[in-house]
């Protein structure tokens, strides 16, 4: 008996089949490398791909045709005065700059000017307070409001964008139903929804586009459900936040709500009629000081 296989066969056909064994192992491992390299470029180019793929997404969005902006807020704001009418302004070219509206330079009518996130608290505060009083003094035309839509609070809303969404309804209403205006921005900070939170839906937005009495609620519709004022929306509130801001002593805007009167910033309660009522009187009496002729001041009686 002896240790190891048994290999009987002559010497030179042992050699062959070791050759041929060594070919056969060779050739497998060529197929091997041929599929590893085929892999290894078929990553590589899918790779190069998405990443052309992103790149080509960035340039198509950058090179989008851009959207002009609402008609009716030239200024980025929509300057209500007598009756609650809307002052009307062409819609601006998409990289056009703001065009800020001119306060009644005698002084006899107080210019209230309101920058204002949809889902910001301490705004809600404030509108539901004062809008109320404000109303007929802005409707008999001793007051002038003007209400900039601002959206600052986007990323506060659990992913939905809503300060961006209302702030782009807001600009479709003014757009294509600005007597509405008034009403709609009234509702919009009613049963207000929690900072935080996600919002209303668009669905809901519309709603309270019907409760205020727009007109034009298709084109309003389809206009939310584009977005066709988002990229202004969010222009108009980087330009709010940069500044300056016309017509003011305040250079820009530094949270979600900015109120100014006569271009000076009201920093008292939100939720005193009274206080701001005093403030505007106030504003007001400082505007007669440096004009010629004063005039009487506004009541709300």
């Amino acid at each position: 008996m002896t240790d190891g296989p048994d290999d009987s066969r002559p010497a030179n056909e042992r050699r062959e089949a070791a050759r041929e064994k060594a070919r056969q192992l060779r050739t497998t491992q060529q197929r091997k490398d041929r599929r590893n390299k085929t892999l290894l470029t078929g990553g590589i180019v899918i790779g190069v791909l998405a990443v052309v793929t992103v790149v080509a997404l960035i340039i198509v969005s950058a090179i989008r045709p851009t959207v002009p902006g609402p008609k009716n807020m030239a200024s980025d704001g929509v300057l209500i005065g007598s009756g609650l009418k809307v002052t009307p302004t062409p819609a601006l070219a998409a990289d056009a700059k703001p065009i800020p509206s001119t306060p009644d330079p005698s002084g006899s009518v107080v210019d209230i000017r309101v920058y204002a996130d949809y889902l910001c608290e301490l705004c809600g505060d404030f509108q539901r307070t004062n809008l109320k009083q404000l109303e007929p003094l802005v409707k008999n035309g001793a007051v002038t409001m003007e209400v900039h839509p601002v959206a600052i609070y986007t990323s506060h809303s659990a992913g939905t964008k809503y300060s961006l969404r209302a702030a782009n309804a807001a600009a479709c209403v003014a757009n294509y139903s600005p007597n509405a205006f008034w009403k709609f921005n009234a509702t919009m900070f009613m049963s207000q929804p929690k900072e935080g939170g996600p919002g209303l839906t668009d669905a809901q937005i519309k709603k309270r586009v019907s409760a205020a009495g727009a007109g034009k609620t298709s084109e309003i519709s389809s206009c939310i459900d584009d977005g066709r004022f988002k990229t202004w929306a969010t222009t108009a509130s980087d330009r709010a936040l940069s500044g300056p801001i016309p017509n003011s002593t305040v250079k820009k805007m530094t949270n979600a709500l900015l109120v100014l009167v006569n271009g000076k910033q009201y920093t008292g309660s939100l939720t005193s009629a009274a206080d701001f009522k005093a403030f505007v009187l106030q504003a007001q009496g400082d505007q007669y000081s440096s004009t010629a002729t004063p005039t009487p001041s506004p009541s709300a009686g």
